[in-house]
């Protein structure tokens, strides 16, 4: 099979598309055919060796996937070779065939597209996580959004007005702003133009927000953090702007503000019962109309590599999938 390769922690650049064994499933695992993989900020860092997990050297990139189960391991019950799904795996999603983690596949929700199924899984399960699970986004409250055009900062929007929370969108352009609307922000930021604490203190009467969804860090997150409520809360999801901030700690004493972490990978290993949950949530939403990833760009698994970079550098609004057998 034809498969995207990291075959050394180092810059993007050296990732190649080569054939490789098609692999068999273990006991526990099914192998998915993949039809479609989307592409995600953290498949630019575990490349580098900059993520949080370091697969065995060699490996595909890939996190999130959606395919027709092929071959089911050894223990297997409720999946079926010839079954739609969908699944967060991590890595190894992309390449033809993917070997998965049985409790890590669900079926693909009725009426969606394999396109939508591999974009939603990441984004969406991590905004709902860290809004509903860790932040407890409550009716009537205010959120702050950084990097509100990328796939994660998106989501968020969407899930944020289902929850009917207020959104303040912030982005670094007006396009990236403009996509923010669409998809349900009240008001937008332009972080690039304009001085982000100033314009959310006048977006809300002086106040501040109860809630910050930051995966971006940087030089953005002190001032947002200033532009926090009493006791408001400050979600920690990644750090897209490449530096990870340092940032006074006497900001949280003066209004017993709560910065919180959001690891969602983890938080789905240790509670696969809440993900489940969540996903029948953001399939419920799907089917009513309420939430639909917003996919940029399709390429090939010899686009991949392009589109890992470009990621990287914060070129990309939506999401990018991937096409296999393209």
């Amino acid at each position: 099979m034809r498969a995207l390769i990291c075959e050394s922690y180092g810059p993007i650049a050296q990732l190649r598309v080569l054939d490789v064994a098609t692999p068999e499933p273990a006991a526990g695992e099914v192998r998915i055919r993949v039809e479609s993989a989307a592409v995600n900020f953290p498949d630019a860092l575990i490349v580098q060796g900059l993520y949080q997990v370091k697969p065995p050297l060699p490996f595909s990139p890939g996190a999130e996937l959606a395919g027709v189960v092929e071959a089911v391991g050894e223990g297997v019950r409720h999946l079926k070779a010839g079954q739609r799904v969908i699944s967060f795996c991590g890595h190894g999603a992309f390449a033809e065939h993917a070997i998965v983690n049985a409790r890590q596949v669900m079926p693909l929700p009725d009426g969606m597209d394999m396109d939508t199924g591999a974009a939603l899984v990441l984004t969406y399960g991590t905004s709902l996580h860290a809004l509903k699970d860790v932040g407890r986004l409550q009716a009537g409250e205010t959120l702050l959004v950084l990097g509100a055009a990328g796939g994660v900062g998106l989501a968020a929007i969407e899930i944020a007005k289902q929850m009917g929370a207020r959104v303040i969108a912030a982005a670094s352009s007006q396009d990236k702003l403009d996509l923010c609307r669409t998809v349900g922000a009240d008001e937008c930021v332009n972080y690039s133009t304009e001085d982000l604490r100033k314009r959310v203190d006048a977006l809300t009467d002086g106040q501040g927000v109860q809630m910050v969804y930051d995966p971006v860090g940087g030089d953005y997150t002190e001032p947002a953090l200033r532009a926090t409520a009493w006791r408001g809360r400050y979600l920690v999801v990644g750090f897209a702007a490449g530096a990870i901030p340092k940032v006074p700690l006497n900001l949280a004493l003066l209004k017993e503000r709560v910065i919180m972490g959001v690891f969602w990978g983890d938080a789905v290993r240790r509670d696969p019962a809440t993900h489940l949950v969540n996903m029948q949530q953001l399939a419920t939403w799907f089917a009513e109309g309420h939430i639909r990833p917003v996919i940029s760009e399709r390429v090939g698994l010899d686009g991949a590599r392009d589109a890992i970079t470009r990621m990287a550098s914060r070129q990309v609004k939506g999401k990018v999938v991937v096409h296999p057998h393209a």
